[in-house]
């Protein structure tokens, strides 16, 4: 079973990512679409050089990567795909293919850790938008996504992983809760950049404290976004 898993940046999406690659039947792949994005939109994005140069860049193969088994055999394939890296005119005929997932989280906590790593991201950046309309595109094919927020795995991760993969009609598996620090070996060619905190991490931190305070010029970023969160977390799997 190949598993699409849509998030915006700084959603957990990392963690997430590790979860699935610590379980000995699953291969994972690190934002496919990340390079043809780049060279499809021109966007100047730390490492876009050394991104562009370590993936494919054509959308129409690496569709095909995404409903191939992985190469390593395994029965399932998890892949961390960012909502904003899916272009509107990048092939979309392979979504029937495979399992939806949209991982969500409160866009107030992403504004926070995305403005470390970026200055001044606009509601593009964040992909909360893109997620909605993927969203509603999955559903038009008759097909069910399912959603998780983020602040419900960190709250009780074992008890949501267990019910996402309840859902996705797969075993759960203990391993998913921790791994080894350091990164994963499937790790984009970006993780340096953007990935120091989860490397330093064997598994997920605990539950998050209150929402941080969003400044200007982002509080009409965090406006635009609600709608887009709110809409999702209704949908959200809960225990």
């Amino acid at each position: 079973m190949n598993i699409a898993c849509w998030s915006g940046p700084r959603n957990l999406s990392t963690a997430m990512m590790y979860a699935f690659g610590n379980r000995r039947d699953c291969a994972v792949v690190d934002e496919p679409f990340y390079a043809a994005y780049l060279a499809e939109t021109g966007l100047d994005h730390p490492m876009s050089e050394e991104v562009m140069a370590s993936q494919d860049t054509d959308p129409a193969k690496i569709a095909s990567l995404c409903t191939s088994p992985p190469s390593n055999g395994a029965p399932y394939f998890y892949q961390k795909h960012m909502t904003l890296h899916m272009l509107p005119d990048f092939d979309r005929s392979w979504f029937d293919q495979v399992r939806h997932v949209f991982l969500i989280r409160h866009p107030a906590r992403v504004l926070a850790s995305y403005g470390r790593k970026r200055e001044n991201p606009t509601l593009d950046d964040i992909g909360f938008s893109q997620q909605t309309a993927l969203f509603e595109e999955i559903v038009a094919l008759g097909l069910a996504p399912l959603v998780i927020d983020s602040s419900d795995i960190r709250q009780a991760p074992k008890a949501m992983l267990r019910a996402l993969c309840t859902a996705l009609d797969m075993p759960f598996d203990a391993d998913m809760l921790s791994w080894p620090k350091g990164g994963h070996p499937d790790d984009g060619v970006w993780a340096p950049h953007w990935y120091d905190a989860v490397h330093r991490s064997t598994g997920f931190a605990g539950a998050e404290g209150p929402l941080p305070e969003t400044q200007e010029p982002l509080t009409h970023v965090l406006e635009a976004a609600l709608p887009h969160y709110e809409a999702l977390k209704a949908r959200a799997i809960k225990l």
